[in-house]
């Protein structure tokens, strides 16, 4: 099939009245990524190379900067931010690479949470559901991905930007060990935890966008041998609460992968890691260094929801911060000397499934909010890489978290593809 077809199959799915894309993306760039849809279809037919993204169709989320025009975020309070000069590094790399970028994509505010609601731009529906939540902060992305608008999607991870709204919506998501993809030209949440990666239908397909994104010559991904994997399963807060949907598919999926290594895995160190983030962490702290001036003169134009968990920073001091600074690294080096033995962990990336919209009134965002992230967090904590990959079920979409130390992206996606096609199977 034309470059330039799956292009307009696309387009016509994010114009359908019917369908999310109102919701799911913020901005389009229809005639640009149908020049480059039909350049590369040129190439291809005179045999010339087109690239390892080779007219993939790409979504990138709202916090990327594009060169001559305004970053907005998901917010409305910076849309007469200054034009950007140039292509955030990571997008730059994708162009170069050959992807077709047809919109930006919707996200919550700032990215500060992983429910995915825009007051703003509205919320793009749950694929199985539209009356549930698509996850956050990346959620026109996920949506764009499930519902065939995009093929790949860019997005951030702080606390499970990525994973959350893969989990919720049925595809796979990913988050690198941070900074091998780099940060510049995206607006910041926490520079501590942020990380770029990826989502899209297969590990595949995430493997290859998140290795040009490093700079690096994707490789075809060589599957890891199942009974050969050492994988722990954590025996912490992360399986408490476990609703029943999301239970069962936990369940059937270790079933899955009866013929690895499994054994448990026990640590002491998400209590201290807690303690530590009880008045906001490095994202209070850091998103209101960045957005402090930006408050002063457009705070009313802020979701209050996010607004007031910025706020938060204002309480730390610095010696508070470098004390933190200091915590994380002495327990980040305590995590990486407990995953030593072990090839990755396998946890459910959520502990429910996507929550109703309509239930997310007053307390019962905070408490949801800090519910989905629960399971997903930690890894940004720790610095680790992450992946969730869908686990079959009749109904919701239930996502399985594989965890890996850092700097291990690569062998953690060698496992994420086998457990992929072991999924598959059932």
């Amino acid at each position: 099939m034309k470059i330039r077809d799956r292009l307009e199959a696309c387009l016509a799915k994010i114009a359908d009245p019917a369908g999310e894309g109102k919701r799911a993306f913020t901005k389009l760039y229809t005639e640009q990524a149908r020049a480059v849809a039909d350049a590369q279809d040129r190439m291809r037919a005179a045999g010339a190379p087109i690239g390892p993204l080779g007219g993939r169709i790409v979504s990138i989320k709202d916090l990327f900067d594009v060169a001559g025009e305004p970053t907005t975020a998901g917010s409305i309070a910076l849309r007469d931010a200054p034009l950007a000069t140039k292509d955030a590094p990571a997008i730059a790399r994708l162009r170069a690479a050959g992807a077709v970028i047809v919109g930006k994509t919707n996200m919550t505010e700032f990215a500060y949470s992983g429910i995915g609601m825009n007051p703003h731009y509205g919320t793009p529906g749950n694929p199985f559901d539209r009356a549930r939540i698509p996850g956050g902060s990346t959620s026109g992305g996920a949506v764009a991905v499930a519902d065939g608008m995009s093929e790949i999607t860019i997005g951030s991870d702080t606390g499970g930007s990525t994973r959350i709204p893969a989990a919720f919506c049925g595809i796979v998501g990913l988050k690198p060990s941070q900074p091998r993809i780099p940060l510049n030209g995206a607006v910041p949440l926490s520079s501590t935890l942020d990380s770029i990666g990826p989502m899209a239908r297969s590990v595949a397909d995430c493997a290859l966008a998140d290795a040009i994104m490093a700079g690096e010559t994707p490789e075809a991904i060589e599957p890891a041998a199942l009974p050969r994997l050492r994988l722990g399963l954590l025996k912490t807060m992360v399986l408490d609460g476990l609703d029943e949907t999301v239970a069962k598919a936990f369940e059937c999926a270790l079933k899955v992968l009866a013929p690895a290594r499994l054994a448990d895995f026990t640590t002491d160190l998400f209590a201290p890691m807690t303690q530590l983030n009880a008045n906001g962490g490095f994202s209070a702290a850091e998103s209101y260094a960045w957005h402090r001036p930006l408050l002063d003169k457009r705070g009313k134009d802020y979701d209050p929801r996010v607004r007031g968990r910025i706020e938060r920073g204002a309480a730390i001091s610095a010696a508070d911060y470098i004390g933190m600074t200091q915590e994380r690294e002495r327990l980040a080096r305590a995590m990486d000397a407990a995953l030593a033995d072990i090839d990755a962990l396998v946890l459910p990336t959520t502990p429910v499934v996507a929550p109703r919209i309509d239930a997310l009134d007053g307390d019962n965002f905070m408490r949801i909010n800090l519910q989905v992230l629960r399971n997903t967090a930690p890894a940004n904590f720790f610095n680790l890489c992450a992946v969730s990959l869908p686990i079959p079920t009749d109904g919701l979409a239930v996502g399985l978290m594989l965890v890996g130390r850092h700097g291990s992206d690569k062998r953690l996606l060698r496992i994420a593809a086998t457990v992929e096609s072991a999924l598959a199977g059932t």
